[in-house]
């Protein structure tokens, strides 16, 4: 199928795996043109005074960037109208946000991270946008609740990510691969352009804030340690760091050549339970590195399996080649 837009890839997939309705395909579509649009917004930067700070802060505390709260807004018009959703939800607001009574309701509910990595726009290093689909579980003529949304990582029935650099991606899985197509600018239009993506199980890479050094943990401080002990080391080879401080960048580059990507518990991050979001963040890629033969764990347990307890959950993360996720849960158990 390489060479198809996305849309036709879209309505085969409909015809041969009963989990894309005609409904998630519509749903698919508004979000990749979203997407573009939040591309158009980010090509046109200073031109357009989109870049700075909003003057905001995010459920978290964050400071926002002004192109977080346009991207939240392209996301919440393009979706709410569409009859596809009962409600949507945003790292970058505190609530669920409920289809408004006045547009018809659908049975899935839609998860993002509007702009990943937005603290490298000024920069003009690559962003991203994070998605993930859950299947409502409660009759669709009754409002969607956050308790809705509590759904393990496993529950997903799609996720994605947009990636706005020198071309624009968008990574798709619907259970059943990783497939991953181009903007093409001329025509509009998403091209298929790499086709069952997978993630080699051994690799010579990897991605972590090493700035954060003193606060890891001892199990990654001893994993750590190694890969830079190189070919002198116990792993007996060299391994080359790579850190974007974009997941959406990162872990592209993990999916596109291997690598693994860490983001652990530290002693900074504890209270809140690690730095990145379970729902918006690390379920949508740990479901992507899992179809792509790779693997995603908080250290002791596989991320797809843990039951969130709240919206905005936090957890540790390390996801990617196999062979070296497998080594650091080896040394959390130890």
């Amino acid at each position: 199928m390489s060479g198809v837009t996305l849309s036709r890839y879209l309505v085969e997939k409909q015809r041969t795996n009963a989990l894309v309705t005609h409904d998630l395909r519509l749903l698919i579509e508004n979000v990749a043109s979203a997407c573009k649009a939040i591309g158009v917004a980010i090509g046109k930067g200073a031109i357009a005074g989109v870049l700075g700070g909003a003057g905001t802060d995010n459920v978290q505390g964050e400071a926002q960037k002004k192109l977080d709260v346009l991207s939240n807004d392209l996301l919440i018009n393009a979706k709410q109208a569409n009859g596809t959703l009962a409600a949507m939800a945003s790292e970058e607001m505190d609530d669920i946000y409920p289809i408004p009574p006045e547009y018809p309701r659908g049975d899935y509910l839609l998860l993002f991270d509007p702009l990943d990595g937005s603290s490298n726009i000024d920069v003009n290093i690559s962003v991203g946008t994070i998605f993930s689909v859950l299947k409502k579980q409660t009759p669709r003529e009754t409002l969607a609740t956050t308790e809705d949304f509590l759904q393990a990582g496993t529950a997903q029935v799609c996720a994605g990510y947009a990636v706005y650099g020198p071309s624009t991606l968008l990574v798709l899985t619907v259970g059943d691969g990783v497939d991953c197509f181009t903007l093409d600018r001329e025509q509009g239009e998403f091209v298929l352009t790499h086709a069952a993506m997978k993630i080699p199980e051994n690799t010579q890479e990897f991605a972590i804030n090493m700035s954060n050094q003193r606060f890891w943990e001892g199990p990654v401080q001893r994993y750590v340690e190694e890969l830079l002990m190189g070919s002198s080391g116990p792993r007996e080879k060299d391994f080359n760091m790579r850190w974007v401080a974009s997941m959406v960048a990162d872990v592209h580059r993990i999916l596109t050549r291997g690598g693994v990507f860490m983001y652990p518990i530290d002693s900074k991050t504890r209270e809140k339970g690690g730095k990145l979001r379970l729902m918006y963040e690390a379920n949508p890629m740990a479901l992507l590195v899992e179809q792509a033969g790779g693997a995603a764990t908080n250290g002791g347990d596989r991320i797809l399996d843990i039951k969130p307890g709240l919206l905005h959950q936090r957890v540790p993360v390390v996801l990617g080649s196999r062979h070296e996720v497998e080594i650091v849960q080896r040394y959390h158990r130890e």
